[in-house]
């Protein structure tokens, strides 16, 4: 069992969910998050429900390479080991590309796809030092394949770190290293709860004991649910762009 559990992006959303997911299963926890004041409170929660429960916390800008990879060693040595890291931390902010919206796209791209690779970078040094350990990487349904507005840098982003989980699996194939790429469907979190009439959405601890179950198996890839998303990621690839187009 992976006791020790390092999540990024941990203060909110499907972060935070996963937390309570884990803590509910007695696992340790290192928690990184920008907002230090939100880790504060995730914290006093699973202390307060979950006493045996030890949770390591560190404020973190995933952009700032260096201190991710220094807060990793970190958590490292007060939970004295990682067992599994989640790649979680990310943007969905968005606009049409070359519709000035530059800085916003940017961002999105660099927290998703470079800070994603730092990310993986520190981890995958802990679990090669150790020579056993479980990367999981958090893509997106919309990573399939290119979309439109708003979601084409987040779905290319998370295309990008889709590749890139499957490039560090070919590379340790054989080993104890292992890594999981996981495909969120639609879950409800901060991020989206604005949004009105979306097909298939789940509430945020639904879709997060989904994906802490999906990970406990330790499958190459997994939709997350399975249902819908699965076969749709399939026809999704095949649609004609028109089509596409149309469905965002």
């Amino acid at each position: 069992m992976r006791r020790n559990i390092l999540i990024t992006g941990a203060s909110s959303g499907l972060g935070r969910g996963m937390a309570r997911a884990f803590a509910a299963r007695g696992r340790n926890l290192a928690l990184c998050a920008r907002r230090a004041d939100l880790l504060a409170e995730v914290r006093a929660e699973l202390a307060a429900a979950y006493p045996d429960v030890r949770v390591a916390v560190r404020r973190l800008d995933v952009r700032d390479y260096e201190a991710t990879a220094a807060a990793f060693r970190s958590v490292r040595e007060e939970l004295g080991g990682l067992d599994r890291v989640v790649v979680n931390a990310g943007l969905g902010a968005g606009v049409s590309v070359g519709t000035g919206g530059f800085a916003t796209n940017r961002a999105t791209a660099e927290t998703n796809f470079v800070a994603g690779l730092a990310q993986c970078e520190a981890a995958m040094e802990i679990f090669r030092e150790r020579g056993e350990g479980h990367l999981v990487v958090m893509s997106s349904v919309s990573a399939v394949r290119g979309m439109p507005r708003h979601l084409t840098a987040y779905a290319a982003s998370k295309a990008a770190v889709a590749t890139l989980a499957d490039g560090i699996r070919a590379d340790t194939v054989g080993t104890r290293l292992k890594v999981t790429t996981l495909f969120p469907g639609y879950i409800r979190t901060e991020m989206n709860e604005d949004l009105d009439r979306t097909p298939f959405i789940i509430d945020r601890d639904k879709g997060c004991e989904l994906l802490v179950r999906a990970m406990d198996r330790e499958p190459a890839r997994a939709h997350v649910p399975a249902w819908p998303w699965a076969p749709a990621g399939a026809v999704l690839r095949r649609l004609p762009v028109a089509l596409v187009a149309k469905s965002v």
